[in-house]
C-alpha cells in the first residue's frame, strides 16, 4: 500500500511538471567533413527524474502498432531497416536513433507548439502519436528524401501517454549520410518540412522563427576586431574573441541555437566522420547544463529534496551518432567515458524477433583512470 501510494505522488509530480515547463534545453547539431563523413549528435536534458533511457536494438521483421486517443489501434507496420535507438521511461517511446541504412531522427521538446491531426476513428490505422514517430521513421525510410516523400502519408494525433500523463509535444531533426538535413513540426495536421541547410535544432519557437532569427546575428565572425584609435588614443581589445561579442550566453532555444549554429560554422576542418565525431563532443560541451534551478525542463530549486534517483546533471546523456561508420556514441551525467556501439556488427535480420535493451551505465559512476607512477 506504501509503495502504491508512493508511485502516486511521484507520477502526480511528474504529471505536473510536464505540464507547467516553459523551459527547454535540448540541443541538436550535425556536422559534415572534408572527406562527406556525416556526424549527428545531441544532448538530453530533463532536470526532474533520470528518463532512464536503454539502447535499443531493434531487428528487422519487428512489428509495431501505433497509438491513437482509442489505445493501440493505429498504423502497423513493419521493420524495414533495422535500427538503434535511445529509448526513454521503459516504453519503445525513442528519443532518436541511427538505422542500418544511415539515416538518423531525433525528437526534441516542443511544447504548446504543435497542431495535431484531428482523431477521427475510421482512419485510426493510419495514425500514430508523437512518441511514435522516430521509431517510425527510422524503421520505414532509408534517406531524407523518402521522409520528405513519404512522411505525410500518416497522420500524427495527440495521445495522453499513460506513464507521463499528458500528450508529448515534439518536434523533429532528421539526417542521412548525404548531408541533408530537415526539421518537421506539426502544423494545421500535417508534418511540415524544413530545410535545415545550418543543421541545428534547438526547441521553440518554430524552425522558420530560428532561420530569420539567425540574421540579427550576421556580425558574429570568426575574425576578431582591430586595435582602433580615437582622438590620439589607442583602443586594444582586451584579448581574443571579440569577433563573438553580443553572441547570446543564456540557455533559451533562441539562444543555444544561435550559439550552435555559431559553433557549428565555425569549426575546425574535419577530415573525416571519425574527426568529426571529436568535434561534436566538443561543441556539444558547451550546452551541457547542472542540476537543479532553471537550468533544463523540470528543473524547480527544491528538486534535490524530493527527487528519489541520483541526478549529476541536468543533460542526462550526449550523443554524436556517425551515420558513415554507423555507430553509436555516448557518454552519461554519470559517466563521460565515451561509449560505443557499431551498427555494421549486428545482423538485424538474424537477431531474432525480440528488442534488445542495454543500459547506459553498467555504473552510475566515472571512469576514472589512476595514472599515479609507483616512485
Amino acid at each position: 500500500m506504501k509503495r502504491n501510494i508512493f508511485k502516486t505522488v511521484i507520477l502526480s509530480v511528474i504529471i505536473t511538471l510536464f505540464a507547467q515547463t516553459n523551459s527547454n534545453a535540448c540541443t541538436g547539431i550535425s556536422l559534415v567533413a572534408k572527406d562527406g563523413g556525416v556526424v549527428y549528435g545531441r544532448t538530453m536534458e530533463w532536470g526532474t527524474f533520470d528518463l532512464n533511457s536503454r539502447v535499443t536494438i531493434v531487428p528487422i521483421g519487428y512489428n509495431f502498432v501505433g497509438s491513437t486517443p482509442d489505445g493501440v489501434n493505429g498504423i502497423e507496420y513493419k521493420v524495414k531497416y533495422g535500427f538503434v535507438g535511445l529509448d526513454m521511461i521503459g516504453t519503445d517511446f525513442f528519443a532518436e536513433g541511427l538505422n542500418e541504412k544511415g539515416l538518423t531522427a531525433g525528437m526534441f521538446y516542443f511544447s504548446g507548439e504543435v497542431g495535431y491531426a484531428k482523431y477521427e476513428k475510421s482512419d485510426a490505422k493510419n495514425c500514430l502519436t508523437s512518441n511514435d514517430v522516430v521509431g517510425y521513421i527510422l524503421s520505414q525510410f532509408a534517406t531524407v528524401a523518402e521522409v520528405k516523400e513519404k512522411i505525410n502519408d500518416v497522420k500524427v494525433v495527440p495521445v495522453i501517454e499513460p506513464s507521463l500523463g499528458i500528450t508529448t509535444d515534439l518536434h523533429w531533426f532528421v539526417n542521412d549520410k548525404s548531408g541533408a538535413s530537415i526539421a518537421i513540426e506539426l502544423v494545421d495536421g500535417k508534418l511540415k518540412i524544413f530545410d535545415a541547410p545550418l543543421k541545428v535544432i534547438t526547441n521553440k519557437p518554430s524552425y522558420d522563427w530560428h532561420m530569420t532569427n539567425v540574421r540579427n546575428y550576421i556580425n558574429l565572425s570568426q575574425k576578431g576586431f582591430p586595435t582602433r584609435t580615437y582622438n590620439g588614443l589607442e583602443i586594444k581589445p582586451t584579448g581574443h574573441g571579440t569577433s563573438l561579442l553580443g553572441m547570446p550566453g543564456d540557455n533559451t532555444p533562441p539562444s543555444r541555437f544561435i550559439r550552435a549554429t555559431i559553433w557549428t560554422q565555425q569549426a575546425r576542418e574535419l577530415d573525416n566522420a571519425e574527426e568529426a565525431v571529436y568535434e561534436t563532443f566538443r561543441i556539444l560541451s558547451n550546452f551541457q547544463l547542472p542540476y537543479g534551478g532553471d537550468a533544463a525542463e523540470g528543473n524547480r530549486a527544491d528538486d534535490v529534496a524530493e527527487n528519489p534517483d541520483i541526478m549529476r546533471s541536468s543533460t542526462l546523456w550526449t550523443t554524436a551518432w556517425d551515420l558513415t561508420d554507423l555507430t553509436l556514441n555516448y557518454h552519461t551525467q554519470h559517466n563521460r567515458r565515451v561509449r560505443q556501439l557499431d551498427l555494421k556488427e549486428i545482423d538485424f535480420a538474424n537477431m531474432g524477433n525480440n528488442m534488445v535493451h542495454l543500459t547506459l551505465d553498467k555504473e552510475k559512476k566515472q571512469d576514472i583512470e589512476n595514472i599515479t607512477p609507483k616512485l
